[in-house]
């Protein structure tokens, strides 16, 4: 491997003069704000989720779903797909909600006068808790800020292993030795934080399944499992034994099923719900995918 930046010499001031980014070049920028005018769509339920099922949009799901699943109707939703390749959360209506245009972005209706909006995916899986009864959230003191430790763990880690690592290995525009055997060691030490963590107690948090779990699962169970950046040979995370107890056992609850399903547009079609308006999308619009695969 050819590190690309043995040559480079930064410029006295940076310039944005063309896109840089590789895949995702084109949604990259050095400005924030709207680039065009779209009102975001409303449906009938309190809760309404703007957002793609990557691991930051699945917390959310996956959250709402567990809610629904432990009786509290008013969580009820509509998912919206938000395509961030063509540029939805460069939209008036979608900055209103999340001036940070990053998915997930939720607007509670249940709140009069005003809907609350409520951006950046720890954030939201907070604000659901605490709204529900600190349902996912302990009460008691100790295990509540072992709880939101882990998720506030998550929030400062997961860029570096998304941005950092995932970026490097598998969408830049060519290798790079450095970037990549940096953000690898600094993955591989998480991965270690928490196999560590998870052979002292069953979820993250404790004896309890948590909001740190859910925050956590989409990101590090994903990649126990191989199945993000394909860097699970890479990384040889079938080390890691106890993140890999953990993640099978969180991937067997009804509610992260479904809630992995929301807003995916890729994969086995089996799994892909674009949009969620009623609970009765799992089965009606999986039977029709499994009819037109099986066509």
């Amino acid at each position: 491997m050819t590190d690309a930046t043995d040559n480079y010499t930064p410029p006295a001031i940076w310039t944005w003069d063309k896109e840089s980014g590789g895949r995702f070049a084109s949604i990259n920028r050095p400005i924030s704000g709207p680039t065009h005018d779209k009102v975001l769509p409303v449906g009938k339920h309190p809760m309404q989720l703007y957002s793609l099922a990557t691991p930051n949009g699945v917390k959310v799901t996956v959250m709402l779903e567990e809610l629904l699943a432990a009786g509290h109707a008013g969580a009820e939703y509509d998912a919206w797909l938000i395509k961030i390749g063509d540029g939805d959360q460069f939209g008036s209506g979608f900055v209103g909600v999340n001036p940070n245009s990053k998915i997930p972005a939720l607007m509670d209706h249940s709140e009069k006068p005003t809907p609350v909006r409520v951006f950046e995916s720890g954030a939201i899986l907070q604000y659901l808790a605490e709204k529900f009864d600190n349902a996912f959230l302990p009460t008691q003191r100790a295990a509540r800020a072992e709880c939101l430790s882990w998720l506030f763990w998550q929030m400062g880690s997961a860029p570096y292993l998304g941005g950092g690592f995932g970026h490097f290995y598998a969408y830049a525009p060519s290798k790079m030795e450095y970037p990549i055997n940096r953000f690898a060691m600094e993955v591989k030490r998480q991965l270690d934080v928490l196999d560590k963590r998870l052979a002292q107690s069953e979820y993250l948090g404790g004896d309890q399944y948590t909001i740190a779990d859910i925050a956590v699962w989409p990101w590090y169970g994903a990649l126990a499992k191989g199945l993000l950046y394909g860097a699970g040979e890479f990384l040889q995370v079938q080390e890691y034994r106890n993140v890999l107890r953990w993640t099978e056992q969180i991937a067997r609850r009804p509610a992260v099923q479904r809630g992995r399903m929301v807003n995916r547009v890729s994969g086995d079609p089996a799994s892909q719900l674009h949009e969620r308006h009623d609970a009765s999308d799992f089965e009606t619009r999986t039977a029709d995918k499994l009819a037109a695969a099986q066509a």
